[in-house]
Parts: C-alpha cells; structure tokens; sequence
C-alpha cells in the first residue's frame, strides 16, 4: 500500500492524501484502506457519507473480483468535491444492470447500488486489455 499527501488546488483535483492498493486480495482490504483514509470523517453510529464512500468501493472491488477477473489497481484519493475512486479489472466487458423479476437468484445489486451514490462515473477500456471504473463520492 502507497499512501502520499498532495495539496489542494481549489479545481476538483487531489487534496489531502492519495492512496493506491495495487491489487486488493479482498473487499475487506479496500473497505479498510477507505476507512482509514476517511477515519476523520465520520462519526460512530450515524450513517453519513463516508459510510456511501465505504460500500461503493466494498462493491466496486467486490465485481472486479466476481466478474472482471480481479483488481488489477485500487486508487482513492480525497479531493474538495469527494472521494475520487478507480478500479482497475482484468475484464473488457462493461458493468450491466439484470433485469428485474428474477425472483430467488442473488446478486445483481452492486452497479446500480453504485450508480445511485457516485456522480462523475466514467467506463474506460485500458489498451493493454481490462477495464477502469473511476468516480466521485461527494462527502458534503
């Protein structure tokens, strides 16, 4: 794990500290390194941003590691409008929504779980193969 602390710069970019989790072995591995990074955010026993923050990327490593053939790079960085996160997998096919209905069958909940609490959300194919999933988590 990588940790650096960038100013701020008033434009969206990096504030405060930078962290890079080169492959994530686990969900837990990243929920704890966003935990950590926003410790002096959140409050015990109240739901708040940081608690959005934490559960986009439990669920944005969660897929890379079920559908997208494992994390290949997990960035997080604080900047004055959020949480800025990027994963990188191993899978060129992009996030998709199941239909609805499908009754007794699990999973399913993570993208548009996602989609609902990040802004700025971008899908890129990476040139030597994979995918990159970047977004914003505001923290207001």
């Amino acid at each position: 794990m990588e940790c650096r602390t960038r100013p701020e710069d008033g434009a969206g970019k990096p504030v405060g500290q930078e962290l890079r989790l080169a492959e994530p072995q686990s969900a837990a591995e990243a929920r704890r390194a966003v935990e950590d990074l926003l410790a002096e955010r959140a409050r015990p026993g109240e739901v708040s941003p940081v608690s959005d923050a934490v559960l986009v990327a439990t669920e944005l490593v969660t897929n890379a590691l079920r559908h997208g053939g494992g994390v290949a790079e997990f960035r997080t960085a604080v900047t004055a409008g959020g949480l800025r996160l990027s994963v990188s997998d191993r899978s060129s096919s992009f996030p998709r929504v199941l239909p609805r209905g499908r009754a007794m069958t699990p999973g399913g909940y993570g993208w548009p779980l996602i989609r609902r609490l990040a802004r700025e959300i971008e899908v890129a194919l990476l040139p030597g193969g994979g995918k990159r999933i970047s977004l914003l988590v505001p923290l207001r």
